[in-house]
C-alpha cells in the first residue's frame, strides 16, 4: 500500500552550498533529503521511501562549531510502500521452483507464494515448469498474479521486506 507519511528530519547543509541571498536554501535542502534517503532504501516501520514530495517546513539554522556546515530541522511529506497482512496486491512472476513461486510486486523482490497456498494448480514440470489448473489457467514466468498477503517479515541487514502470501480467496490467480 502507497502511504504518504510526514516526517521531520534534521539536513546538514556543507556552509559552500549556502547561497548569500538564501535563494539556493530549499533546493539544496531537497537535494540533501533526496541523497539521504536514496542510500536508506527502507525501514521497518514505514515501509520502502519511494519519493519525496513536499518541502513542508523548515527550521531556524544552526551552525556547526567544528566545520561551519549549517543544520536545518526540516518537515517533509514522502511516498512510501508497505505491505499489510490481509492486503491484496498484484505481483510479476520470476522464479518458478517446484515448490513454489517467487514474485515482485512495486519494490519488494521477495514474495514466495508456495504450491501449498495455490489451490486447485499443480506443478507441471519442464523447461521451464509450470503450475497450471483444471481450467488451464497458468501461472508461468512473467505472467501477472493477484494474491492475498499472508504475512511480512523485515530483514535488517538486507534492508528490505520478504512476504508469504496466497491466492486461496476469491478473484485471486492469474490476471489476464
Amino acid at each position: 500500500m502507497f502511504l504518504k507519511v510526514q516526517m521531520p528530519w534534521n539536513v546538514i547543509i556543507p556552509a559552500d552550498s549556502l547561497d548569500a541571498k538564501g535563494l539556493m536554501l530549499k533546493k539544496a535542502i531537497v537535494i540533501r533529503l533526496m541523497d539521504e534517503f536514496a542510500c536508506k532504501k527502507a525501514t521497518k516501520d514505514r515501509g520502502y521511501f519511494m519519493a519525496v514530495t513536499t518541502l513542508e517546513s523548515i527550521g531556524e539554522g544552526r551552525v556547526r562549531q567544528n566545520t561551519g556546515d549549517v543544520l536545518f530541522p526540516v518537515v517533509f511529506s514522502r511516498i512510501t510502500f508497505k505491505m499489510y497482512r490481509g492486503e491484496i496486491l498484484q505481483g510479476v512472476v520470476h522464479k518458478i521452483l517446484k515448490h513454489g513461486v517467487f514474485l515482485r510486486c512495486g519494490p519488494v523482490q521477495n514474495i514466495y507464494l508456495s504450491h501449498i497456498k495455490m489451490p486447485d494448480y499443480h506443478y507441471v514440470p519442464g523447461e521451464n515448469g509450470i503450475f497450471m489448473n483444471d481450467k488451464h489457467s497458468k501461472i508461468d514466468k512473467d505472467v501477472i498474479v493477484r494474491f492475498i498477503v499472508i504475512g511480512t517479515k523485515w530483514m535488517e541487514a538486507e534492508r528490505e521486506f520478504q512476504a508469504l502470501v496466497s491466492l486461496e480467496g476469491d478473484y485471486l490467480g492469474p490476471v489476464s
